[in-house]
């Protein structure tokens, strides 16, 4: 893929991105809003959290704490960024720099999401980059762009979920986890982190720290793209650590094709050779999903596959 970005590849299912065109400005914003989101008394933020869950602008934890075999040492606050700009009035309130900062920053976000599926489409051969020479190909190149301009409008008009994570100092870190080992239900997932070591990826079976890179993106490939692609891209099995000393701060932003859509192998790359190996999915089976078992592990994805 050329973006005119530089990509540090950390597995075949997650990359680093930097030189990306966003401003640092606007990353060191948002990091620091969420941070002072953070330290401010739980009581207030209590307050702004059941205001936000009863709008329906805030999206409760992904994990079933009855079953999972450890708790999450951490706070979050998840909120839904689209449509953009009329999140903007559903953004807590505190900081009072809050919604200016962070709808500022999902833009952002949301334009580099945009840039890398184009990028991606491409790969998978859904995207044509072309220099048509002949006339007779005209007709078939104007059905192909109007094929091609429906799947983009569909990313275009995606969800969008952000989640500000804080993960305060574990007098004991080696007895919990700030998350335990999944995969991202989405297409794509573009994290921001401070400077403080906690993501680990596993690669071949080993856990491996991503090192954080000041202004960087982690960007990893969800549960949607490896059904979209069927299979070719994987999705990536993740955790994050905690420490006895430091806060960290993170800020995921995942991204898909709108709730309401349903998720399903993308028919132009299924044939004889590469056979379906994927079933439909949407949101609403992802959430009974999550209220019927456990989802610690890659078990969602597991349970839409069709072949070993």
């Amino acid at each position: 893929m050329s973006l005119g970005i530089d990509i540090k590849f950390v597995n075949v299912g997650s990359m680093q991105l930097v030189n990306h065109g966003i401003p640092y400005e606007i990353i060191n914003n948002m990091v620091g809003v969420s941070k002072r989101f953070f330290e401010m008394p739980y009581s207030e933020r209590e307050i702004m959290y059941s205001r936000l869950y009863l709008s329906g602008q805030a999206i409760p934890c992904s994990y079933n704490q009855r079953t999972d075999g450890v708790f999450c040492w951490r706070d979050f606050l998840k909120l839904v960024c689209q449509p953009l700009p009329d999140v903007l009035p559903h953004c807590p309130s505190s900081p009072n720099d809050f919604r200016t900062l962070a709808v500022s920053y999902a833009k952002e976000v949301k334009f580099l999401f945009l840039m890398l599926v184009d990028a991606i489409l491409e790969s998978l051969g859904l995207m044509n980059k072309r220099n048509v020479t002949q006339k007779d190909d005209d007709k078939d190149e104007d059905e192909d762009k109007e094929e091609e301009g429906e799947i983009l409008k569909e990313f275009e008009d995606g969800s969008q979920l952000m989640i500000l994570n804080c993960y305060p100092p574990c007098p004991q870190p080696d007895l919990t986890l700030g998350m335990p080992p999944h995969s991202d239900y989405g297409f794509l997932t573009l994290l921001l982190q401070d400077e403080v070591k906690g993501l680990q990826i596993q690669h071949q079976k080993n856990w491996v720290t991503v090192e954080p890179i000041p202004g960087s993106f982690v960007v990893n490939v969800g549960d949607h793209l490896e059904i979209f692609s069927n299979g070719r891209y994987k999705s990536v099995l993740h955790r994050v650590l905690v420490n006895s000393m430091n806060y960290r701060i993170s800020v995921a932003s995942l991204h898909s094709l709108p709730f309401k859509s349903t998720i399903q192998p993308c028919p132009k790359l299924i044939s004889q050779t590469n056979p379906r190996r994927y079933m439909d999915t949407n949101f609403s089976s992802f959430l009974e999903f999550l209220k019927s078992g456990d989802s610690t592990k890659k078990n969602f994805l597991e349970s839409r596959k069709l072949t070993s």
